[in-house]
């Protein structure tokens, strides 16, 4: 199950089993020992909008009326019906074979390992287990078996085993291999009986006592283990095909998708073994789980489709090393194999080039599979070496894994080299002018690569890491002591991963419990990628003082209200509202360089009732207390401006209420010029807009503060709608790509090309991610809730708002204000020794300036 964005969705479960979801494919560690496999964090299955019902198999689909039908009776309305029934294990059709077991589920594992144990001790040896099957699961299933002390021994149909990712040299060297574990294969005869004695049919009962082979032999056995592929589980799509439903079966079985994963009915998907594409039904766990994560990007509004199978195969089991990918076969016209093979050894190479030995289409490794790390990114590339450098077997040495060509493609979603990449670590030309890139980040915004999909996120800091040793640095990204990762390398992996949780992140990625700066950074990442309200689902333990109280702390413990005032636009009526306010719980007001009303001094427990009077009257947080968007400063444009040239509160207005919530790295600050005059100071702002007789100029990079900026020319002559465009991928670019605490003038001064960097992404979609940053744009427009009328409406959220949570309804009296200028502010250690001695809670006068003057 994909956990993602799980508030927008009321999700049920069914499934046959008794038990929580499970890794199918770690099943051999359950045959050994007891291990917890369950998928996940248990805890999802607790969520309140997430309903898990176990031993509900599904029997009955009808897809007219949107239900499905339990074996338990229960019924199921659904909106959206994700099928991912998975397989079966294949039986063999043969006398005697109701006194075999299959290998595919928790009970087949618990019952395997008990019925080893019950015979070794009735028969007083080591019990003969026979797998039939000499695939990656037989192979498995034998060597679990062994394990557990019995003899095993592996038939095989087919002339070698795992035929189907192996050529015969790689199986002859791999039947080698597994004899040399202690293995008997016998290969090339299929079986046509399990032979059982001690009774007159299969039904008395009896015992296995061998396996009768076509030629004829007997192969003795006290168990057999069925282990010969999969069959797609798609009884429940027959069945509603034959009621009428469109549904489609594919050649092979399984229900028919198409590369969005949906089936030919609207509304039911299909995803893992169960789903035919192209006419296949794979096994294989890799390509379930990209399925899985197209239908949730699909049920999110995205528009991610199915690559195809990825059909690489490795195998490490005991010392038994097997790789293949690519054309293995060499099926290709003219396609040329590279074979080293010492079958003595049990180790077979093989590369799989175009006839003039240049361009790599497939591998296969039996042995010593170390070569495959390293080709597979150059699989369908040209190979930088000769191809008998990587047949590492034939005593030439090492494979140039560690070393990738400069013309491998690292990243291929962008077409990355690795020569590029190294071209930026050393500053050889490519970062001219600049100083050598050191990090990740910079690498990406300097080349490109990872800024797409982020799965070569992992190879780009390996190929860093090794450039820096070269050169004798030692530079870590890390984000804290927690995360090895840098900001921008989780927040890729959140984002293709769509993790919701910290926990699942910390899981994944992580080690400890967290500190006060992964926790934060994770909870922005979270934020802006799913817009969710940022204190539920534990994640307001992950933040900031001020964003777990939606509001800035104060010295002395008050906090600061902050009403949006967009453009600095307001009614006289809400800045009545906004007096009522102030004098009623007493705050200090100011005007702040943004153009807004910042009023100090309130208590935990007063902030629900100061906003709900603000939002009872038509306004909303301010957000003056989050890495976020603050404000949108504006002049009075062309609206009443003489020398007004467009109108710059009306933009400054736009652009406020569209990027409003949006989580970032750090604080956002925009501005708006109805002229060149610059009354709006918009050179000083992340983005600055200035209106001109051709359309509005964008600048970009600008702040003020300690290391102030001038923001930078990116276009001129916008109309309103391109404005807007470029704005929503300059942001997401950052967003996705910043360091942690990093503003935009300092992001933008990183990359390498500068300026022109983010031009070429931002105008030119040099990146051809353009689409994709307005969608992510779109997603949190669309997504957006202010946050204190979210809170108003949960009683749940308001219980976080008092002083003392054991007594909610006392207010925290250790607070003391003085009198100064006809407002007040918090004392100082001398006045509040003399309050002391008069009562807490109290506010005493001072002589105003006012009067002074």
């Amino acid at each position: 199950m994909v956990a993602r964005g799980l508030d927008d969705f009321e999700i049920t479960v069914l499934t046959e089993e008794a038990h929580l979801p499970y890794d199918r494919v770690a099943l051999s560690k359950a045959l050994l020992s007891d291990v917890d496999l369950t998928l996940g964090e248990a805890s999802m299955w607790g969520t309140h909008n997430v309903t898990l019902r176990t031993g509900a198999k599904a029997v009955r689909l009808d897809t007219e009326a949107h239900v499905v039908h339990a074996e338990d009776g229960s019924t199921h309305d659904y909106d959206e019906l994700v099928l991912a029934t998975g397989s079966n294990a294949a039986r063999l059709p043969i006398p005697g074979a109701a006194k075999s077991y299959v290998y595919r589920t928790l009970e087949d594992v618990w019952f395997l390992r008990a019925e080893i144990a019950r015979l070794a001790e009735a028969l007083g040896r080591k019990p003969r287990v026979a797998v039939i099957g000499g695939g990656l699961l037989g192979i498995e299933a034998a060597a679990g078996a062994q394990s557990l002390g019995a003899e095993s021994l592996i038939i095989d149909g087919s002339p070698w085993m795992m035929n189907r990712q192996l050529d015969e040299g790689a199986g002859q060297a791999l039947g080698r291999l597994i004899a040399s574990k202690g293995f008997t294969v016998h290969g090339g005869v299929f079986p046509s009986e399990i032979v059982v004695t001690g009774a007159e049919s299969e039904a008395d009962g009896g015992s296995v006592t061998g396996v009768l082979m076509a030629d004829g032999r007997v192969i003795d056995a006290d168990l057999v283990v069925v282990a010969i592929g999969v069959r797609p589980r798609d009884e429940l799509v027959r069945a509603a095909v034959d009621e009428g439903a469109a549904l489609e079966v594919g050649p092979r079985g399984g229900v028919v998708i198409d590369e969005t994963c949906a089936t030919a009915v609207d509304g039911v998907w299909a995803i893992g073994e169960v789903a035919s594409f192209g006419g296949m039904c794979l096994g294989l766990v890799a390509p379930a789980n990209t399925m899985a994560e197209i239908v949730a990007d699909r049920l999110h509004g995205g528009e991610a489709t199915f690559p195809g199978f990825d059909t690489a195969t490795k195998l490490k089991l005991s010392g038994v090393d097997v790789a293949s990918f690519g054309d293995a076969f060499a099926k290709e016209p003219g396609a040329l194999e590279i074979v080293y093979a010492d079958p003595a050894r049990g180790v077979y190479q093989k590369i799989v080039t175009t006839d003039d030995a240049t361009t790599l289409l497939g591998g296969i490794f039996v042995g010593d599979a170390t070569p495959y790390q390293s080709l597979r990114p150059l699989l369908g590339r040209e190979l930088p070496a000769e191809p008998g450098a990587f047949l590492t077997a034939a005593g030439g040495g090492e494979a140039p894994e560690t070393e990738l060509p400069d013309d491998a493609i690292l990243c291929s979603c962008n077409s990355v080299a690795a020569g590029t990449l190294r071209d930026a670590v050393n500053a050889c030309g490519t970062c001219e002018g600049k100083d050598p890139v050191r990090d990740v980040p910079g690498l990406k915004a300097c080349t490109r690569a990872g800024t797409q999909c982020g799965s070569c996120v992992p190879m780009i800091k390996k190929l860093l890491e090794k450039e820096l040793q070269k050169s004798g640095i030692t530079v870590s990204k890390a984000l804290c002591e927690h995360f090895d990762l840098s900001r921008q390398e989780l927040f890729d992996k959140i984002r293709v991963l769509q993790l919701t949780s910290f926990e699942d992140i910390l899981a994944r990625f992580g080690t400890g419990a967290g500190c006060d700066i992964c926790k934060p950074t994770v909870a922005s990442i979270l934020a802006s990628q799913h817009s969710a309200y940022v204190l539920d689902s534990g994640r307001g333990t992950l933040q900031d003082t001020n964003d777990r109280a939606l509001a800035n702390m104060q010295k002395d413990g008050t906090y600061s209200v902050v009403p949006r005032i967009p453009g600095g636009e307001i009614t006289p009526d809400k800045l009545a509202v906004i007096a009522d306010v102030a004098k009623k719980y007493n705050l200090y007001t100011k005007i702040t360089g943004g153009q807004r009303i910042d009023m100090f001094g309130a208590r935990l427990e007063q902030l629900p009732e100061i906003w709900k009077e603000l939002i009872d009257a038509g306004m909303e947080s301010g957000q003056a207390y989050g890495k976020s968007l603050r404000t949108v400063k504006s002049c009075v444009g062309s609206t009443w401006c003489r020398y007004g040239v467009l109108d710059s509160v009306g933009m400054a207005i736009k652009l406020e209420l569209r990027y409003r919530g949006l989580r970032s790295p750090h604080k956002l600050k925009l501005g708006v010029s109805g002229c060149a005059r610059e009354c709006a100071e918009a050179r000083g702002k992340d983005v600055g807009v200035i209106a001109t007789s051709d359309g509005w100029n964008l600048y970009v990079g600008g702040n003020g503060g300690a290391n102030p900026a001038h923001a930078q020319l990116l276009a001129g002559g916008l109309d309103d709608e391109t404005l807007v465009k470029y704005i929503d991928r300059y942001f997401m670019y950052y967003i996705r790509t910043a360091d942690r605490l990093q503003r935009t003038a300092h992001w933008q001064a990183d990359l390498d090309g500068g300026l022109d960097h983010v031009r070429q992404v931002v105008v030119e979609d040099s990146l051809g991610i353009a689409k994709e940053l307005e969608a992510a744009m779109a997603a949190h427009v669309e997504n957006y809730e202010d946050e204190w009328a979210a809170t108003l409406k949960d009683p749940e959220r308001l219980r976080r708002f008092r002083s003392f949570v054991n007594a909610p309804d006392e207010v925290d009296e250790s607070i003391i204000h003085v009198a100064e200028r006809d407002q007040i502010r918090p004392a100082n250690p001398a006045e509040r020794e003399e309050i002391g001695r008069v009562s807490l809670g109290a506010t005493i006068p001072v002589r105003s300036q006012l009067e002074d003057a």
